[in-house]
């Protein structure tokens, strides 16, 4: 099978030297010639094809279900939600993963650039977790919160530390979407008021108490949800009626021409005034809160201008209302600057939500709170069963000594960064990609039609993309109203080499789509 390989590539290479033609050739090869050419050891011989970086973990190989058999169970056994969200027209049959890395029922190996949703933070199996959690799978597994462990009074202590000093109180919940909840509850019990403010285009979780602060359409159900939820317009500075060229905190800024005079930023006036509008008009003189993620996760990696968050914290408060920042996709240090994504805004929250990366994928989520509406939530009784397990903490507790030890914060900050002014570089090359944008390992790329109408790239040329940087064995994510923006958010423990090959991979897709229409 390799001479046969080798043979078609010296004969094509003879016929083109374009890299991505070279890449069909062996796709349609690969296709014909069953799961043996699917694996990652089979490679293009042609020096300027992506080429995967080495991997010195050896995967077992898979002698599970078939996937035929897999896909007719979740076709028919799973609720249909699970082929709702099921990515990809050829889905992907994931059976082990190792840091960066995920391999299918076929042994084909992949670089995960979403990470179970910027969840898997410190790498998949990562070996200093995998073996904290198996140690405390042999010792204790759970019991609730109603004895003491000592796991759980170690975690809460070494996570409080990374947080300001005010903010030292720790509930620990299963998920993102439970936090939030919780956070609401707690804001409305606090200020004795109830409404709460959040952007267009937040996402908060899927609970129905959640859904009311998820400003998504394709989220909501046609029954009455979001009783005292309202929405301000999202300070979207590419997308939105306001934008320029220095508006973010970011290494790329928008292709929007900026007018601003000096010390100045119109287009985070122009936002606040909106907020201020919505306070004029649709909220009691008292709320209960604001909800902000940093940085926009599923919205699409959307920045806001420096300065509004520390304008929006001053307006919510003078209402009466606490300020709660959704930490969830942006905390334990993607954004590279900062450990937690609020920090880059310079303010301090009320409360801080966080899940997702907080565990590197086992579920768990937190509030972090101050003593005085820690107080006020004492009147009555909160209990979770499996909050806190000692399982739980132990691992949450392993991820942060591994971010540290590892140094992922830096190489959010170091190999984020080079992500970033190298995807603008192709921005500069394709009139498809609109804008380039993030933090770190938080990062978004929003396609459009063409720059200067900045109308979302159509559905199915996102999918012919998307599908084809699957094909050459990369994972990314989607987000956007639209489904228009590609969200890269990897384990933090990606390389250069790494960042080098989906950069290729990408280019090499969008030339083919470009190609093709």
């Amino acid at each position: 099978m390799y001479k046969a390989v080798v043979r078609l590539n010296e004969q094509y290479l003879g016929l083109t030297k374009d890299p991505c033609r070279v890449f069909d050739m062996f796709a349609k090869f690969h296709r014909l010639s069953g799961a043996l050419c699917q694996k990652s050891n089979v490679k293009c011989q042609s020096p300027d094809c992506p080429q995967m970086p080495p991997c010195d973990f050896k995967a077992e190989e898979y002698k599970g279900m078939s996937k035929d058999r897999i896909m007719e169970i979740r076709k028919h056994r799973c609720n249909p939600m699970v082929m709702k969200v099921t990515y990809y027209n050829k889905p992907v049959c994931l059976t082990q993963g190792y840091m960066q890395w995920l391999w299918d029922t076929d042994g084909r190996r992949y670089l995960d650039l979403f990470a179970g949703i910027a969840t898997v933070s410190v790498g998949h199996c990562h070996p200093k977790v995998t073996e904290a959690a198996e140690k405390q799978l042999r010792c204790l597994w759970h019991t609730s919160n109603i004895y003491m462990t000592t796991p759980l009074h170690e975690y809460t202590e070494k996570l409080t530390a990374h947080l300001p000093d005010q903010l030292k109180v720790v509930y620990l919940t299963n998920s993102g979407s439970e936090a939030n909840d919780l956070a609401m509850l707690m804001a409305r019990l606090h200020t004795g008021n109830f409404d709460i403010i959040t952007f267009r285009g937040s996402y908060h979780g899927g609970s129905p108490q959640t859904l009311g602060l998820t400003s998504y359409a394709a989220y909501k159900y046609p029954i009455a949800n979001g009783f005292g939820c309202h929405t301000t317009m999202c300070p979207d500075v590419f997308r939105g009626l306001w934008g320029g060229s220095h508006c973010r905190d970011s290494p790329v800024q928008t292709i929007r021409q900026c007018s601003c005079d000096p010390g100045c930023c119109q287009a985070n006036n122009m936002y606040i005034e909106q907020l201020k509008e919505v306070l004029a008009s649709s909220v009691p003189s008292r709320i209960a809160g604001f909800f902000g993620e940093p940085i926009q996760g599923v919205g699409g990696a959307v920045q806001y201008p420096k300065n509004y968050l520390k304008e929006a914290y001053k307006l919510v408060r003078e209402r009466g209302g606490v300020c709660i920042a959704d930490e969830v996709q942006t905390g334990f240090g993607r954004t590279g600057s900062h450990f937690w994504g609020f920090e880059g805004h310079g303010v301090i929250p009320d409360m801080v939500t966080m899940a997702k990366g907080i565990a590197n994928g086992f579920p768990m989520g937190a509030v972090i709170t101050t003593q005085e509406i820690a107080n006020s939530f004492a009147k009555g009784i909160h209990f979770n069963t499996f909050s806190g397990s000692p399982l739980a903490c132990t691992i949450a507790s392993s991820v942060l000594d591994t971010i540290r030890e590892d140094g992922t914060q830096q190489t959010s900050a170091t190999v984020g960064t080079y992500l970033l002014t190298e995807l603008a570089k192709l921005r500069e090359k394709y009139e498809i990609i609109g804008d380039v944008r993030g933090k770190g390992l938080q990062i978004g790329v929003e396609m459009v039609k063409d720059k200067e109408s900045r109308a979302p790239l159509p559905a199915e040329a996102i999918s012919q993309i998307f599908e084809d940087v699957k094909d050459m064995g990369v994972l990314i994510g989607k987000g956007g109203a639209f489904g228009q923006v590609f969200r890269i958010q990897p384990p933090m423990c990606i390389s250069r080499d790494d960042a080098d090959f989906f950069l290729a991979v990408f280019s090499c897709a969008l030339q083919r789509y470009m190609e093709s229409r």
